[in-house]
């Protein structure tokens, strides 16, 4: 485990970016990419307005890394007007659309990581279809839903490299918690590949090593 800490500056800006990261799993992905992001770069599927790619971010900059943020910036399903974390503030009037590309970017220069936090937009499966770099790091934390969350597994989790790591976020085991579990059936899925091992757990934050080929 990384025992990298992040900058003051860094840690103000990704507990004041808008976003749903609670700040001890961003500091997982802080540590994780400041571990990994050694042995390349690293790619996060569903960016929203930032604040998971601040923390990113930072750890990219301690391994001499960079993040590629993928989002088409029109809103997963959850987010959508009628659902319970849409925030009227990002819809775009002009074409009656979600739009948290503007945020998104002014949380990365305000926190001064335009250098190491490369925007991608576009759809995930679009953008995977076309990919070939390999990732020491994959961050999915897109689309919620069982489709969604599956394709950005099958599109990304083939370009992680041997002793990289593919990391799941909103990973909720029960049922009963009201939480949706897509991430998790996905995370298990991987796990049963073969491919992967689980290295650490904090909070609904998952990440496995990958120990072997395939993605199950």
């Amino acid at each position: 485990m990384s025992t990298a800490t992040m900058p003051a500056d860094l840690l103000y800006a990704a507990r004041r970016a808008k976003g749903f990261m609670p700040h001890a799993e961003g500091l997982a992905l802080f540590e994780t990419a400041a571990e990994y992001g050694t042995l390349g770069p690293i790619c996060e599927i569903g960016t929203y307005c930032g604040k998971s790619a601040v923390y990113l971010g930072a750890g990219a900059r301690q391994a001499g890394s960079v993040v590629f943020t993928v989002d088409h910036h029109r809103g997963s399903e959850e987010i959508q007007p009628g659902w319970a974390h849409h925030d009227p503030t990002l819809m775009d009037p002009r074409f009656g659309k979600m739009d948290s590309l503007p945020t998104f970017r002014c949380t990365i220069a305000a926190a001064g990581l335009e250098e190491e936090v490369v925007a991608i937009v576009g759809r995930s499966e679009r953008v995977a279809a076309f990919w070939n770099t390999p990732l020491a790091m994959l961050f999915i934390d897109g689309g919620h839903a069982e489709g969604p969350v599956t394709k950005d597994y099958e599109g990304w989790a083939p370009h992680v490299i041997e002793g990289g790591v593919l990391v799941f976020h909103d990973v909720h085991p029960d049922p009963a918690s009201g939480e949706g579990q897509a991430p998790y059936h996905v995370y298990r899925r991987a796990l049963a590949s073969g491919a992967f091992r689980e290295v650490r757990s904090e909070g609904s934050v998952r990440v496995l090593e990958r120990v072997g080929p395939g993605t199950g």
